[in-house]
């Protein structure tokens, strides 16, 4: 089976989007690094690490410190599809970060973002 091509992507070539996203609804960019921080377990300096040497998706994923447990709680729709039932474990991890950036723009309080 053929990969998704946003797996060999660089999360560096996505990241100033969804900051841009963010941004554009009145958040900022810290509270996009704290979601990607809290979602892989990459410090702020780890994270900007990948972002200067244009890491994959696949590579941001796999490589990641400590995927966050709690992010199994993330569900609903994205991209018209359902999270918690994308079968692809990658794709799934993908869209969980779609998810927390879409809750951001819409301006969900960060606890509840980061399910706390």
């Amino acid at each position: 089976m053929e990969k998704h091509r946003i797996y060999s992507m660089s999360v560096a070539s996505v990241y100033p989007h969804y900051v841009a996203k963010a941004e554009k609804k009145g958040r900022s960019k810290a509270e996009v690094d704290e979601i990607l921080c809290w979602l892989t377990g990459h410090s702020p300096e780890s994270l900007a690490g990948v972002l200067a040497d244009r890491t994959s998706f696949e590579d941001f994923f796999a490589q990641a410190p400590r995927l966050n447990p709690a992010r199994s709680a993330i569900t609903g729709v994205v991209c018209g599809v359902r999270v918690e039932e994308i079968e692809d474990p990658l794709m799934r991890e993908i869209r969980y970060l779609d998810k927390l950036i879409d809750e951001l723009a819409k301006g969900k309080a960060m606890a509840k973002i980061l399910r706390q």
